[in-house]
Order: C-alpha cells, then sequence, then structure tokens
C-alpha cells in the first residue's frame, strides 16, 4: 500500500544526494507522488537551483546539511532532512540556520518506525526501571555511521522518558563489567550484508521481557515517507505556509 497521499498537482522538488542509495530511492518512487525531481550531489552548486524549487530535500553528508539549509532559509524554502551522524555543533547550526523556514526533520521516514517511536515512549514511561533497556540496531556493510538515526532517535526518547542524562548510554560491553545498573541503556551496533535496517528495543525485567521490533526489506518505504513530509511542508493553494519549525514524522502522522 503507498503510504503518500495522492497529489494534486507535481511540485519541483530539489534532491541534494541524488547518487546514493537513498537519493535513488527517492528519485524511483517521485513522479507517483507528485514531484519532479532535480538532482544534485557533492560538487554541484545549489544556490540558483534552491531558489527555484518548491521544497528542498537532504540525503547527502552531514557536512552538507548546514551550507543547504542556510540557502534553504535565505530563499524561504522548507527542507526535509534525512542526512544523519551530525555532531552536536553541526545539529545545534542546522537548528539556528532554520529558525524561520519549516523543517521536516527524522533519523529514518518510515511510517512504521514512527509508531515504534511512540511505542518505545510508552513503554519506557510505563516501566519502571526494574525493565532494564537495551538497543539492538543493525545495516548493511556500507553504512559509515554507528549507532544509526533510528537508533539515535529511539535513545532520546527513552532517556526523556526516564530522565537518563546521555551518560547513561553503553555502547557495546566488554571483558569483567560488572553488574548492570538499572539506569543503563545498553547501545549495540550491528553491520553486515545488504541489511536495509533492523531495530529492535528490549525492555527486560524479572520473568518477562518485551521487545519492539522494526525490519525494513526496501528502501522504498524511507524513499515514500520522505516525500510524504515534503508534500506535508507544501501548502495547498490559498492556504498559509506551514509555521517555521522542526517537525518530525509523527507531526507529519497527525500523531503530535
Amino acid at each position: 500500500m503507498n503510504d503518500t497521499p495522492q497529489p494534486n498537482t507535481t511540485q519541483p522538488l530539489l534532491l541534494n544526494g541524488a547518487r546514493g542509495r537513498m537519493g535513488r530511492a527517492i528519485i524511483e518512487a517521485a513522479a507517483g507522488a507528485g514531484f519532479e525531481v532535480t538532482g544534485i550531489d557533492q560538487g554541484d552548486t545549489p544556490g540558483p537551483l534552491v531558489r527555484d524549487t518548491t521544497v528542498v530535500v537532504d540525503f547527502s553528508h552531514h557536512t552538507a546539511t548546514l551550507p543547504l539549509a542556510l540557502l534553504c532559509a535565505r530563499h524561504g524554502k522548507p527542507l526535509v532532512i534525512g542526512t544523519t551522524g551530525h555532531s552536536e555543533e553541526e545539529r545545534a547550526r542546522i537548528h539556528e540556520a532554520v529558525r524561520e523556514i519549516p523543517v521536516v526533520w527524522a533519523g529514518n521516514y518510515s511510517v512504521g518506525v514512527t509508531l515504534l517511536n511512540q511505542l518505545a515512549r510508552i513503554a519506557a514511561q510505563t516501566l519502571d526501571p526494574s525493565f532494564q533497556v537495551e538497543l539492538v540496531e543493525m545495516h548493511h556493510r556500507h553504512k559509515k555511521d554507528a549507532p544509526s538515526g533510528t537508533a539515535e532517535t529511539l535513545l532520546q526518547i527513552i532517556r526523556h522518558a526516564r530522565a537518563l542524562p546521555p551518560t547513561a548510554l553503553r555502547h557495546g560491553r566488554q571483558g569483567l563489567t560488572g553488574g548492570r545498573p538499572a539506569d543503563e541503556i545498553g547501545v549495540h551496533a550491528l553491520r553486515g550484508g545488504d541489511v536495509v535496517g533492523d531495530h529492535t528495543v528490549i525492555f527486560a525485567g524479572e520473568g518477562e521481557r518485551l521487545e519492539l521490533a522494526h525490519k525494513a526489506s526496501s528502501r522504498a518505504i524511507f524513499a515514500l515517507g520522505a516525500l510524504r513530509a515534503a508534500r506535508w511542508l507544501i501548502p495547498p493553494p490559498g492556504a498559509p505556509a506551514r509555521t517555521p519549525a522542526i517537525y518530525n514524522m509523527a507531526h507529519v502522522l497527525g500523531l503530535e
């Protein structure tokens, strides 16, 4: 089933990262979602293209997002950010750059993962610390960042739900680690083969265990989700522009 609402008109879309895996998936899905794509990549000059498009989508490299965000802000263009691997400093500078435009920024554009985020929040809030949390994610061998952007979002959700600091994260274990603290979140990133993306959040208690899992078998789901976010940012004819803010896929789906 195609989760992208059927468009009324074709809109120009500028895609940064067109030669990457996600870029190719977005180009393949764009026509059916009502977009005419202009693709750019490293080495291209995006300035005039940003000015002449309706919406911009970024699935490139973490160092390319800030310059593109500044261009979008200069020309008043809405932006969808799907690139991952940004440092805290990069994220802060991007937030500052896009204060006056609407942006959808998510580590994962799957509808299923958006629901996984909501369920993880509910579980983390409902289950007390006697249920310890472990997160396991697996991706293809070519992925450059770890943990994944999806995992980072899940970890942030769980930390906030349980009022835990960033130091609560434990990335892998080795040697004589001792007993496991109740306020620790284990994080494990697996890489190999052509895995599109698997994420499992485990809440392990005494006598029972809850596992929330999502497994992606096609990049098409992420492409359709990103295009759905792009369409959501474009106001219908006669409607006011989307309020400048940083949104996520839960907003796009009406869950927040």
